[in-house]
């Protein structure tokens, strides 16, 4: 008899409460002192909420889930699974990871925690992954050594409409840094594993958006194995600029006819470092359940 398994990712995600009862998924809110009021990213704050303090220049401070709060969501979830596949955002954004690493060591084995450097749509559809491997019969640490070994099998690409927010947050290498003293330019940032840095520099948002999409499918090809539909994932994200997100969108499946593009609002965990008006491209390859081990 399988065993009955959960899957736990965090709000960095993008996965809404909402959105995580019809996957079959749990999300755990990212915590926002904002002012030094606390706040829980879907449950207290909505995006609107946190782009108007944004606006007012709030003092926005992310935060990790405190250690009650994990256990507290994982001990409730074995009173009904055998075991959990925890997916917390990246390593080296967040100390998240870190710190349920070390609280699963309590739980002797049924808390599996993933560390596969994933964030937003990339983090997502690791969780989906994990729902798909469990599906095929896998457990807990299985499923965890399985999006381990996938972990770079992903990219996103960032365009920033400004870098104040990045300095502001000192959260950006000097590479990307220094792109601030230029004026007027569109930074093109990328997130390889757990690394957030520079990539480009582009003179327009237009062509910003091409250099996104040509390394997309550079990716694609170089990376992953084919730029083909049934072999890659593609997906777009955003900061507050649904209209601008769209059109993107239409951009990004002319370019790639045949590829479903799945797009989500950035969680607003990384919205705070890089502030509204910024665009994401990014690409998962598929993982099959069949083929894991092969």
């Amino acid at each position: 008899m399988s065993k009955k398994i959960a899957v736990v990712t965090d709000s960095n995600s993008g996965v809404t409460q909402a959105q995580a009862k019809e996957l079959g998924l749990y999300v755990l809110p990212m915590p926002f002192m904002i002012n030094e009021e606390t706040f829980y990213e879907d449950i207290t704050l909505s995006q609107e909420q946190f782009y108007q303090r944004l606006s007012e220049n709030a003092d926005v401070i992310t935060s990790q889930p405190s250690p009650e709060e994990v256990m507290k969501l994982w001990d409730e979830l074995l009173t009904s699974y055998d075991e959990i596949v925890h997916i917390p955002m990246s390593s080296g954004l967040s100390g998240s990871c870190q710190s349920a690493l070390m609280l699963a060591g309590e739980y002797e084995g049924r808390v599996q925690v993933v560390n596969n450097q994933r964030i937003s749509v990339t983090q997502r559809q690791s969780a989906l992954d994990a729902l798909m491997l469990i599906e095929s019969g896998m457990d807990a640490a299985a499923v965890k050594d399985a999006l381990e070994a996938d972990k770079f099998n992903s990219s996103i690409y960032i365009m920033l409409d400004t870098l104040y927010y990045l300095k502001k947050g000192g959260r950006i290498t000097p590479a990307a840094a220094a792109l601030g003293t230029i004026l007027r330019l569109k930074p093109v940032l990328q997130i390889q594993g757990e690394k957030l840095d520079a990539f480009a520099k582009a003179r327009t948002a237009t062509q910003g958006k091409t250099i996104m999409i040509n390394a997309i499918k550079a990716d694609m090809e170089k990376r992953f194995g084919g730029a083909a539909a049934d072999n890659i994932w593609l997906q777009i994200a955003y900061t507050y600029d649904r209209e601008a997100a769209e059109q993107f969108k239409v951009q990004v499946e002319e370019f790639f006819p045949g590829f479903e593009v799945h797009m989500d609002p950035l969680s607003l965990s990384i919205a705070c470092h890089i502030g509204p008006g910024s665009l994401a491209l990014a690409c998962c390859k598929r993982l099959r359940g069949n083929e894991i081990g092969k």
